[in-house]
């Protein structure tokens, strides 16, 4: 394959890996406590590079280096649901799910029938000793600041917030993240607020634009690989021609 249509096919998979990223946080953009990614591009070198007759540099192609996770706190939104809990600031609200404890930012929870908070996908919230967290359906619930969690004038239990280095993080699936090998807890110094709900902070407006310049930078590298494809053919073409 010529050098055109090597660095336009590599741009074009570039650009791919970002329209799945771009269609996933788009798609995520009414999710409580979501996250965004994001993308870093650097460049690489294949084994079979051909060098510049010129500098001597070995050509080099475009590539998604990584993925990162915007941990940005996003807007915070009044529900007067005295159920739904956002952190202001650094935090996790941990969660025992069938694959284990996972955190998340979402704190758009509910009572279950046997009297636990748990979330909208029916995993319990853990407190901070461990267990679930149980309370009277009947009885009104206030949460402080700092996560105390009190009903009828008497406390019964406290939200275990914990946070993490952002890079420390990976994304599981339903918004929940789950700590690396080795990753080390830290204190988190967020409080909560009771009947609000942290937004997605994934900037829709931004998000379609980026789309639309993305797609347009694909059509563009898409015809770089067809005027490849045609110099190749003239090129074979004017082989044949002399040859005869």
């Amino acid at each position: 394959m010529d050098a055109i249509s090597t660095s336009a096919a590599s741009g074009m998979r570039a650009r791919m890996e970002s329209l799945e990223m771009l269609a996933n946080n788009l798609a995520n953009v009414e999710t409580g406590g979501y996250k965004a990614d994001r993308e870093f591009y650097s460049i690489y070198t294949g084994e079979d590079a051909t060098l510049d007759p010129q500098t001597g540099d070995a050509s080099a192609l475009p590539v998604i280096e990584s993925q990162w996770i915007d941990q940005s706190q996003g807007n915070l939104r009044n529900t007067s649901n005295p159920l739904d809990f956002a952190i202001d600031g650094t935090g996790f609200f941990a969660v025992q799910t069938p694959n284990g404890i996972r955190y998340t930012r979402n704190g758009s929870f509910r009572i279950s029938p046997a009297g636990a908070l748990i979330t909208q996908d029916g995993n319990q919230v853990i407190a901070q000793t461990g267990g679930a967290i149980q309370l009277q359906p009947a009885l009104p619930v206030e949460v402080t600041p700092d996560g105390a969690v009190n009903q009828g004038g008497q406390n019964v239990a406290q939200l275990q917030l914990i946070s993490y280095d952002p890079a420390d993080l990976n994304k599981v699936g339903q918004n929940y993240f789950t700590p690396l090998d080795g990753a080390q807890p830290q204190a988190a110094t967020g409080t909560i607020l009771q009947g609000k709900v942290e937004q997605s902070n994934v900037g829709a407006a931004e998000s379609a634009v980026r789309l639309v310049a993305i797609m347009r930078q694909f059509e563009m590298l898409q015809k770089a690989m067809n005027i490849g494809n045609e110099l190749n053919r003239r090129a074979v073409e004017e082989v044949a021609r002399v040859a005869a």
